[in-house]
C-alpha cells in the first residue's frame, strides 16, 4: 500500500468546499492536508469540519502543507497562477472547467506543465470535465469512433437547460461580469458542452458566433449564444445555448452517412439507414423515394460509475502506479477554449474565424470589455443555505 497522498483544495464555494472536499473524505489513500479560501471564515469553517489545515493564501498552502496534490476549484482567471505556481514545486494539478479564461492563459499553463516535467518527470496535470465520465455521452463517444455512422455530415446541439434568475447572477459579486468571469454562459455553462463537442467531432476550421450581451438578465456578459462550426471533412456544427428558457432543452443530434444518433432526456435513439444515404443519393432511379430506416433505442448502462469522484479517482490512480488514463489531460483544456474564444471573437468582429486564430486579439477585447466597463452590479445576495447543487448542472 502506497502511502496515502497530500492533497490540498483551494476554493471553498459550492464546488471546492460542497463536492471536492466531501468525496475526499471517503477516498481511499488520500489525507486532506489542508484546505483554502481568500475568506477566512469559510476556509475556518470547512477546516474545522474535516479536521484539517485552514489556509487564506494558496502560495502559503502550497508551500507549508506538504502537499502532494491540489484540487483548484477558485475563479476561472485564477486558474492559470496557481496551477503554474504548483508546478513549479512539483506538485500535481487538477483543475476545475475551464482551464483558463482566454487561450494565452490555457497556453501559460501546459508550457509551465511542460517545463516543470523537465524537473519532475512524473508530474501529472488534469481537468475536471466530468461530463466525459457520463454513461450516455461515453456511448455516443464509443458509435462515433466505431464508425458506425460513416462519414458525419452534421452535428447539432441544442442545450438551453440552463436556466439562471437574476438572483442567481446576482449571488457574487464576480458572477457574469468581464472582469470577475471573463464570460457569461460559455464561460460558465457550456465548457463541459464545449469540450464534449470537441471530444466527439475534433475542433473546426472555421467558427461564426452570434452572442447576445444581456438579452435577458441585467448582466454585461452572454446569456444567449448560436454558434456555426465548419470542419475540414465538410462536416457541419449548430451550438444553440442560453440561460433564459424554460423549459429548457438539452438535444444532441448527429447525423452520419448510414444514419442518425439523437441523444434527448436520458435516451439514445439510433435511426439505422441499410445503405449510406451519400450512396443512395448517387445511385437511385427516383426523385422523391427515401430509405427505410430502423428506429433502435440504444442500451446503456445508467449504474455505470460518474462523476468528479471518478475523474479524481483516475488522476490519482495515476499518480500513484504511473498507469491508467486520465479522463481528461491538462493539454486538452484549451480545444475547448478554441471554442469558446472562437465564438465571441466571431461575434464581437462580425465575421468568421479561421482556426487557429489570433489569440492576442482576443485577449486584447477582453482587456478592453473589463477597462470600458460601466456596469455596476447591485450588492451580492446570499445563496439559498440547502439548495441543491445538482440542479446546476443542467438536464442531461
Amino acid at each position: 500500500m502506497n502511502n496515502p497522498l497530500n492533497i490540498g483544495v483551494v476554493g471553498l464555494g459550492a464546488i471546492g468546499g460542497g463536492l471536492h472536499v466531501k468525496y475526499l473524505q471517503s477516498t481511499s489513500n488520500v489525507r486532506l492536508a489542508g484546505v483554502c479560501d481568500s475568506v477566512k471564515e469559510k476556509a475556518d469553517q470547512i477546516a474545522a469540519e474535516h479536521d484539517t489545515k485552514a489556509y487564506y493564501d494558496y502560495k502559503d498552502m502550497l508551500d507549508q502543507a506538504g502537499l502532494e496534490v491540489v484540487i483548484i476549484a477558485v475563479p476561472h482567471y485564477d486558474h492559470p497562477e496557481i496551477a503554474i505556481e504548483a508546478f513549479k514545486r512539483g506538485i500535481h494539478v487538477l483543475c476545475e472547467k475551464p482551464i483558463a479564461v482566454h487561450l494565452n492563459d490555457a497556453y501559460r499553463m501546459t508550457e509551465a506543465y511542460d517545463q516543470a516535467k523537465e524537473q519532475f518527470p512524473g508530474l501529472q496535470f488534469g481537468l475536471m470535465f466530468q461530463e466525459r465520465t457520463l454513461p450516455f455521452y461515453r456511448k455516443v463517444k464509443e458509435i462515433v469512433e466505431g464508425g458506425e455512422l460513416g462519414r458525419l455530415t452534421r452535428a447539432t446541439w441544442i442545450h438551453t437547460a440552463w436556466f439562471r434568475s437574476q438572483f442567481y447572477y446576482d449571488s457574487g459579486d464576480w458572477r457574469a461580469t468581464w472582469a470577475g468571469e471573463g464570460g457569461g454562459i460559455l464561460t460558465n455553462q457550456c465548457p463541459h458542452t464545449l469540450d464534449m463537442y470537441q471530444w466527439l467531432f475534433g475542433l473546426p476550421a472555421r467558427i461564426t458566433g452570434h452572442a447576445h450581451i444581456g438579452k435577458y438578465h441585467n448582466i454585461e456578459v452572454e446569456d444567449e449564444v448560436t454558434a456555426y462550426f465548419e470542419h475540414d471533412n465538410g462536416m457541419i456544427g449548430h451550438l444553440i445555448v442560453t440561460t433564459a428558457e424554460m423549459p429548457g432543452t438539452n438535444r444532441l443530434e448527429i447525423i452520419g452517412e448510414n444514419g442518425k444518433l439523437v441523444l434527448e432526456d436520458g435516451e439514445l435513439v439510433w435511426y439505422k439507414n441499410p445503405v449510406s444515404m451519400l450512396k443512395y443519393s448517387k445511385e437511385t432511379p427516383h426523385r422523391f423515394s427515401q430509405l427505410e430506416t430502423v428506429k433502435t433505442v440504444v442500451p446503456i448502462d445508467m449504474d455505470a460509475p460518474s462523476g468528479h469522484h471518478i475523474v479524481a479517482e483516475k488522476f490519482l490512480s495515476r499518480i500513484q502506479t504511473g498507469q491508467g488514463e486520465l479522463i481528461a489531460e491538462g493539454w486538452e483544456g484549451p480545444r475547448s477554449l478554441v471554442l469558446a474564444n472562437g465564438i465571441m471573437l466571431s461575434s464581437f468582429q462580425e465575421q468568421t474565424v479561421q482556426v487557429p486564430f489570433d489569440t492576442d486579439a482576443f485577449e486584447a477585447k477582453l482587456k478592453e470589455l473589463i477597462s470600458q466597463s460601466t456596469y455596476v452590479k447591485k450588492k451580492a445576495v446570499a445563496p439559498t443555505a440547502d439548495e441543491d447543487l445538482s440542479k446546476s448542472f443542467g438536464s442531461r
